[in-house]
């Protein structure tokens, strides 16, 4: 999997419907919320396993955050530029990702996208005839 074309068809994939943050969502903060749905989409490409911790500030949790590590110890984190603050991360702790709490499975909402983007940019270019 080429990792550049994953994640420009993921962030091509993400709205407001796929943030686990609606009304903090904006157009210009595009990763707000979508950490976790992000992970579970890329582990679904390549493996790993999702990490869940607390969001630090201050040495007080503010927030949640999910990233993707992979078996060889490296991460793949490409929704942390949601936080307009400086932040740790705590130790990682045992949970599942809670990606339909309004009963719309934004996991499969934003794997549906990503697939139809990918297979658009596979999709070979297409001769146009008679146009001229």
């Amino acid at each position: 999997m080429n990792l550049d074309a994953l994640r420009s068809a993921i962030v091509a994939s993400w709205g407001r419907d796929t943030s686990d943050d609606a009304p903090g969502w904006t157009v210009e903060n595009p990763t707000m919320g979508q950490c976790a749905v992000t992970s579970l989409v890329v582990r679904d490409y390549i493996g790993g396993d999702v990490r869940i911790a607390n969001v630090l500030r201050d040495g007080q949790p503010v927030d949640m955050h999910c990233w993707l590590e992979l078996p060889d110890g490296s991460t793949i984190d490409w929704t942390t530029d949601q936080f307009d603050f400086d932040y740790e991360l705590g130790d990682p702790i045992d949970l599942t990702p809670i990606v339909d709490e309004t009963g719309v499975d934004r996991h499969r909402l934003l794997a549906g996208r990503v697939a139809r983007v990918l297979a658009g940019m596979a999709a070979p270019a297409r001769d146009l005839v008679g146009v001229g």
